[in-house]
């Protein structure tokens, strides 16, 4: 099955509305090593189509982890829960930093279920994440 063209206009809305972060992990675009994605939230292979509110913008690692998952157990007890989704839920709601903003932690089952699936604490990410302190570009502003 062919993907369905995102327009530029659409991507770059998509872009915009993350401020240029991964709307999973929050990294930053500009310091990535890989290209983002517009990523769909429920995966075109399942249904899913490349309106607005599917799409979000995801680190490679990110995109890479969560697939066209839209599950995943909760580490803490082993319940299955619904994925993150940033269209739907506020990334503050079950997510928070660590006390030196190195790590994600998750606060809610949904929370700490993508953590674990989507390896959000990846080595790599926290070794940016402490880079970016230093130098005041992290952690996010406002991270919804």
């Amino acid at each position: 099955m062919a993907q369905e063209y995102i327009s530029l206009a659409l991507k770059n809305l998509v872009i915009a509305r993350a401020g240029g972060r991964c709307e999973y992990c929050k990294s930053p675009a500009e310091f990535a090593t890989q290209s983002f994605t517009i990523e769909h939230i429920l995966a075109y292979s399942k249904g899913g189509s490349g309106v607005e509110d599917n799409l979000a913008l995801a680190c490679g690692g990110c995109n890479a982890h969560k697939s066209d998952r839209t599950e995943a157990i909760d580490p803490l007890d082993g319940s299955t829960v619904k994925l993150f989704n940033p269209r739907l839920d506020k990334w503050n709601d079950h997510f928070e930093w660590s006390e030196n903003f190195s790590e994600i932690i998750g606060k809610t089952p949904v929370g700490r279920a993508m953590i674990d699936t989507l390896r959000m604490n990846r080595s790599g990410l926290k070794n940016l994440r402490l880079a970016l302190v230093s130098y005041r570009k992290h952690p996010p502003q406002q991270s919804e």
